[in-house]
Protein backbone atom coordinates (compact mmCIF):
# COMPACT_ATOMS: atom_id res chain seq x y z
CA UNK A 1 0.00 0.00 0.00
CA UNK A 2 1.16 3.62 -1.02
CA UNK A 3 0.03 6.70 0.66
CA UNK A 4 0.38 9.88 -0.93
CA UNK A 5 2.01 12.17 1.19
CA UNK A 6 -0.15 15.21 0.14
CA UNK A 7 -2.77 16.25 1.80
CA UNK A 8 -2.26 15.17 5.53
CA UNK A 9 -4.89 13.10 7.53
CA UNK A 10 -6.00 14.06 10.69
CA UNK A 11 -8.23 11.88 12.84
CA UNK A 12 -10.48 14.01 15.55
CA UNK A 13 -10.35 11.47 18.23
CA UNK A 14 -8.77 10.47 21.15
CA UNK A 15 -9.96 7.01 20.97
CA UNK A 16 -7.64 4.23 21.67
CA UNK A 17 -9.60 1.92 19.53
CA UNK A 18 -9.65 4.22 16.66
CA UNK A 19 -6.43 4.66 16.66
CA UNK A 20 -5.38 1.03 17.05
CA UNK A 21 -7.77 0.69 13.92
CA UNK A 22 -5.94 3.43 11.24
CA UNK A 23 -2.73 2.07 12.67
CA UNK A 24 -3.71 -1.65 11.74
CA UNK A 25 -4.41 -0.07 8.00
CA UNK A 26 -1.02 0.93 7.69
CA UNK A 27 -2.05 4.53 7.25
CA UNK A 28 -0.03 7.66 8.46
CA UNK A 29 -1.98 9.91 9.90
CA UNK A 30 -2.05 12.09 13.08
CA UNK A 31 -4.47 12.43 16.30
CA UNK A 32 -5.96 15.25 17.71
CA UNK A 33 -8.86 15.04 20.60
CA UNK A 34 -11.77 17.17 19.25
CA UNK A 35 -13.19 18.97 22.25
CA UNK A 36 -17.46 19.55 21.87
CA UNK A 37 -20.07 19.34 23.98
CA UNK A 38 -21.16 15.22 22.59
CA UNK A 39 -23.74 15.68 25.31
CA UNK A 40 -25.52 18.50 24.53
CA UNK A 41 -25.19 17.93 21.07
CA UNK A 42 -26.60 14.59 21.75
CA UNK A 43 -29.19 15.65 23.87
CA UNK A 44 -30.70 18.15 21.20
CA UNK A 45 -30.68 15.69 18.54
CA UNK A 46 -33.13 13.76 21.02
CA UNK A 47 -35.02 16.40 21.32
CA UNK A 48 -35.72 17.32 17.85
CA UNK A 49 -36.45 14.10 17.07
CA UNK A 50 -33.40 13.71 14.75
CA UNK A 51 -32.91 9.92 13.85
CA UNK A 52 -30.04 8.00 15.18
CA UNK A 53 -28.29 7.86 11.66
CA UNK A 54 -28.46 11.72 10.79
CA UNK A 55 -27.12 12.31 14.84
CA UNK A 56 -23.91 10.06 14.21
CA UNK A 57 -23.20 11.60 11.11
CA UNK A 58 -23.70 15.45 13.29
CA UNK A 59 -21.90 14.44 16.42
CA UNK A 60 -18.80 13.24 14.21
CA UNK A 61 -19.48 16.70 11.76
CA UNK A 62 -18.84 18.51 15.00
CA UNK A 63 -15.43 16.99 15.98
CA UNK A 64 -13.75 16.74 12.47
CA UNK A 65 -15.39 20.78 12.27
CA UNK A 66 -13.25 21.60 15.57
CA UNK A 67 -9.97 20.38 14.60
CA UNK A 68 -10.54 21.43 10.72
CA UNK A 69 -10.01 25.23 11.84
CA UNK A 70 -6.51 24.87 12.87
CA UNK A 71 -6.09 22.56 10.10
CA UNK A 72 -8.01 23.60 6.53
CA UNK A 73 -5.76 21.45 4.33
CA UNK A 74 -6.07 18.42 6.15
CA UNK A 75 -8.23 15.49 5.22
CA UNK A 76 -9.91 15.86 8.98
CA UNK A 77 -11.57 12.43 9.58
CA UNK A 78 -14.27 12.67 12.95
CA UNK A 79 -16.22 9.80 13.94
CA UNK A 80 -19.24 9.20 16.36
CA UNK A 81 -21.11 5.94 17.55
CA UNK A 82 -24.40 5.43 19.19
CA UNK A 83 -25.57 2.28 20.44
CA UNK A 84 -29.42 2.13 19.89
CA UNK A 85 -31.63 -0.73 21.34
CA UNK A 86 -35.68 0.05 20.54
CA UNK A 87 -36.10 3.62 21.87
CA UNK A 88 -33.61 3.91 23.82
CA UNK A 89 -30.47 5.57 23.12
CA UNK A 90 -27.31 4.92 25.89
CA UNK A 91 -24.79 6.54 27.40
CA UNK A 92 -21.35 4.91 28.54
CA UNK A 93 -22.25 3.50 31.90
CA UNK A 94 -21.59 5.43 35.21
CA UNK A 95 -20.20 3.00 37.37
CA UNK A 96 -19.94 -1.00 37.83
CA UNK A 97 -23.52 -0.63 38.94
CA UNK A 98 -24.37 1.31 35.10
CA UNK A 99 -22.45 -1.75 33.99
CA UNK A 100 -24.50 -3.73 35.22
CA UNK A 101 -27.56 -2.30 34.21
CA UNK A 102 -26.68 -2.11 30.60
CA UNK A 103 -26.24 -5.54 30.04
CA UNK A 104 -29.19 -6.44 31.78
CA UNK A 105 -31.22 -4.04 29.33
CA UNK A 106 -29.39 -5.56 26.37
CA UNK A 107 -29.41 -9.12 27.35
CA UNK A 108 -31.78 -11.48 25.05
CA UNK A 109 -32.10 -8.79 22.60
CA UNK A 110 -30.52 -7.11 19.36
CA UNK A 111 -28.97 -3.43 19.38
CA UNK A 112 -27.23 -1.36 16.67
CA UNK A 113 -24.35 0.42 16.77
CA UNK A 114 -24.56 3.32 14.68
CA UNK A 115 -21.48 4.97 13.38
CA UNK A 116 -21.42 8.10 11.41
CA UNK A 117 -17.95 9.18 10.41
CA UNK A 118 -17.31 12.33 8.50
CA UNK A 119 -14.32 13.70 6.52
CA UNK A 120 -13.60 17.39 6.65
CA UNK A 121 -11.61 19.73 4.20
CA UNK A 122 -11.26 23.28 3.35
CA UNK A 123 -13.92 24.60 5.05
CA UNK A 124 -16.50 22.22 4.14
CA UNK A 125 -17.75 18.31 4.98
CA UNK A 126 -16.57 16.19 1.98
CA UNK A 127 -17.63 12.81 2.84
CA UNK A 128 -19.91 10.80 5.14
CA UNK A 129 -20.57 7.39 5.95
CA UNK A 130 -23.20 5.79 8.32
CA UNK A 131 -22.53 2.33 8.98
CA UNK A 132 -25.11 0.25 11.64
CA UNK A 133 -23.44 -3.04 12.91
CA UNK A 134 -26.32 -5.23 14.42
CA UNK A 135 -25.61 -7.48 17.42
CA UNK A 136 -27.41 -9.74 19.43
CA UNK A 137 -26.55 -10.58 22.80
CA UNK A 138 -27.46 -14.13 24.04
CA UNK A 139 -29.62 -14.67 27.06
CA UNK A 140 -26.81 -15.11 29.67
CA UNK A 141 -27.54 -15.92 33.49
CA UNK A 142 -27.08 -13.64 35.86
CA UNK A 143 -23.66 -15.78 37.16
CA UNK A 144 -22.20 -15.45 33.89
CA UNK A 145 -23.02 -11.25 34.42
CA UNK A 146 -21.04 -11.24 37.67
CA UNK A 147 -18.10 -13.55 36.16
CA UNK A 148 -17.92 -11.13 33.27
CA UNK A 149 -17.90 -8.20 35.18
CA UNK A 150 -15.20 -9.55 37.65
CA UNK A 151 -13.26 -10.35 34.64
CA UNK A 152 -13.03 -6.83 32.57
CA UNK A 153 -13.47 -4.77 35.59
CA UNK A 154 -13.45 -0.84 34.82
CA UNK A 155 -12.52 -1.44 31.31
CA UNK A 156 -16.02 -1.84 30.74
CA UNK A 157 -16.72 1.68 31.78
CA UNK A 158 -15.42 2.92 28.63
CA UNK A 159 -17.93 1.63 26.36
CA UNK A 160 -20.98 2.79 25.48
CA UNK A 161 -22.40 -0.99 25.69
CA UNK A 162 -20.14 -2.17 28.49
CA UNK A 163 -18.78 -4.38 26.70
CA UNK A 164 -15.17 -5.00 24.43
CA UNK A 165 -15.95 -7.19 21.13
CA UNK A 166 -11.98 -7.21 20.68
CA UNK A 167 -11.81 -8.78 24.65
CA UNK A 168 -13.67 -10.98 26.70
CA UNK A 169 -16.84 -9.09 25.46
CA UNK A 170 -16.89 -11.50 22.70
CA UNK A 171 -18.45 -14.29 25.49
CA UNK A 172 -21.86 -12.05 25.15
CA UNK A 173 -23.10 -12.32 22.16
CA UNK A 174 -24.63 -15.24 20.19
CA UNK A 175 -24.99 -13.10 16.50
CA UNK A 176 -23.40 -10.17 15.11
CA UNK A 177 -23.80 -8.36 11.64
CA UNK A 178 -21.70 -5.85 9.99
CA UNK A 179 -17.68 -4.66 9.31
CA UNK A 180 -15.98 -5.86 12.71
CA UNK A 181 -14.07 -2.56 12.55
CA UNK A 182 -17.58 -0.35 12.91
CA UNK A 183 -18.20 -2.38 15.68
CA UNK A 184 -15.17 -1.21 17.44
CA UNK A 185 -16.05 2.78 16.43
CA UNK A 186 -14.89 3.24 12.89
CA UNK A 187 -16.24 1.62 9.45
CA UNK A 188 -12.42 0.97 8.18
CA UNK A 189 -13.61 -0.36 4.46
CA UNK A 190 -15.77 2.77 3.04
CA UNK A 191 -12.78 5.20 5.00
CA UNK A 192 -10.11 3.36 3.25
CA UNK A 193 -12.27 3.18 -0.80
CA UNK A 194 -12.82 7.00 -0.64
CA UNK A 195 -9.25 7.72 0.14
CA UNK A 196 -8.27 5.33 -2.97
CA UNK A 197 -11.16 7.09 -4.81
CA UNK A 198 -9.23 10.79 -4.22
CA UNK A 199 -6.05 9.48 -4.72
CA UNK A 200 -5.30 9.31 -1.27
CA UNK A 201 -3.92 6.04 -1.42
CA UNK A 202 -2.37 3.92 -4.70
CA UNK A 203 -5.52 1.97 -6.10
Amino acid sequence: MIQRDDPAIILASGSASRRALMDAAGLRYRAETAHVDEASIKEGCIAEGIPAPEAAVILAEAKAERVARKNPEALVIGSDQLLVCGDRWFDKPVGMEGARGHLTALRGKTHQLVNGTVIWRRGQRIWQNVSTPKLTMRDFSDEFLEAYLAVEGEAVLASVGAYRMEGPGMHLFSKVEGEYAAILGLAMLPLLGFLRQHGVLVS
